[in-house]
């Protein structure tokens, strides 16, 4: 959707303010109707846009720039009206970000100068479009949070308990407010210079900017998140769920309301080539590689049975059979290298229980010059033109009041 007189006149004749609808008077110079449009309803109009659009309508002035900064904060951006973006972070490589445009089906590169070298990426809050980063190199973990679009760049309160290589969950409460959670993790070394296992499990609330151990965890589960799983979870029905990365695959259940954990098994976990835990509307599934070049996916039912629900055919499937898997609701990519291409599984627009595939070129220019190939981290999110999402700077001392 590009900004034009055309699309201009198309959004004013579908809005109201008040009771009065405002039309274009063909007669009416535009310069003069845009000068005296009130600034709430100038951001009501754009948060219609997509984002490329919006980012287009912030560059003209100051005042379209605040007007855009407002209604990119405002419920219509946060309610996902338009598909997430694919983000692609080379493995070797922390300052470079590819973002793959799926409304214009463009590759673009953003520079994340600002995040630290000795961070990783975890995974994505994606409705408020930022990606969740942790310190690595043997220190207790410090997580952090970055708008790849913005520059934003914000590091989270120490946990209360300080663990190396815990997992990590997130679960999204709307457009202002998201919870972390960590589980697992090895302790810091007592005066016997012995680490142990750390059994309990805390949050951190945006909220209230803190985080709170809210109690303990099967010591089992303990090291089972801590040595085999990655650190991406998945959120349904009051249930954190990861996968761990051992064969045999199982998943990790923590439920939210109980505070109880559960194991739950995984179709063929014993002998997929790859697995990974997504949602697809709303309910838990599994998309895994089968051998004999398959990629198969299931979804649990309300009785907790698997039901095998897509089969890729086997010319697809042996293309991604050796491939990473990264899913959001509404949509999963499965990827190799920044260069290979994707396959994208996603809601048919006409219909959010029909899904269909399609395939998505790699990336190998962006703006005129070669990009050398290489392995990513893939991840989803929504872009998100803001700043910030209301986080106070905290130090050491408030996190521990």
């Amino acid at each position: 959707m590009i900004i034009n007189n055309h699309t201009i006149q198309l959004l004013l004749c579908v809005f109201k303010y008040g009771n009065i609808s405002i039309l274009l008077h063909p007669f009416i110079p535009h310069s003069m109707m845009w000068n005296n449009l009130p600034s709430d309803l100038l951001a009501n109009i754009f948060s219609y846009l997509p984002p490329p659009s919006l980012a287009r309508a912030m560059a003209a002035c100051r005042h379209w720039h605040d007007c855009g900064r407002t209604s990119a904060a405002g419920y219509k951006i946060c309610g996902h009206q338009y598909p997430p973006w694919f983000i692609a972070l080379p493995t070797r490589n922390n300052n470079l970000c590819f973002v793959h445009n799926s409304i214009e089906n463009t590759w673009h590169l953003l520079n994340l100068d600002h995040v630290p070298s000795l961070t990783r990426p975890v995974s994505t809050i994606a409705g408020h479009g930022l990606i969740l980063f942790k310190s690595v190199g043997g220190v207790p973990i410090r997580l952090t949070v970055c708008n790849p679009f913005t520059g934003w760049f914000h590091p989270l309160p120490l946990l209360r308990k300080p663990r190396t290589n815990p997992a990590v969950g997130v679960i999204e409460g709307g457009p202002d407010r998201f919870q972390l959670y960590v589980a697992g993790g090895m302790s810091e070394a007592a005066s016997s210079g012995a680490a142990s296992y750390e059994p309990t499990l805390e949050t951190f609330d945006s909220k209230s900017n803190k985080w709170t151990v809210i109690g303990s965890m099967p010591v089992e589960f303990a090291v089972r998140l801590t040595v085999w799983t990655p650190n991406e979870s998945v959120y349904s029905n009051g249930v954190l769920y990861w996968m761990t990365s051992a064969r045999a695959y199982s998943i990790m259940g923590f439920e939210i309301g109980s505070n109880k954990w559960a194991e739950l098994s995984v179709p063929m976990g014993d002998t997929l080539e790859f697995a990974t835990l997504i949602t697809r509307v709303g309910k838990l599934a599994v998309i895994g590689g089968v051998h004999g070049g398959y990629v198969v996916v299931w979804e649990r039912g309300d009785d907790g049975e698997w039901v095998m629900i897509e089969k890729i055919a086997c010319e697809l499937g042996n293309r991604f059979m050796s491939s990473k898997c990264v899913g959001i609701e509404g949509c999963v990519c499965l990827y190799k290298e920044i260069g290979s291409g994707m396959m994208v599984w996603r809601s048919d627009e006409d219909s959010e229980d029909k899904w269909v595939w399609n395939s998505i070129e790699g990336c190998n220019r962006v703006s005129g010059k070669r990009i050398e190939n290489c392995p990513i981290k893939g991840l989803f999110l929504h872009p998100n033109l803001t700043f910030s999402i209301g986080l106070k700077a905290t130090t050491e001392i408030e996190n521990k009041d």
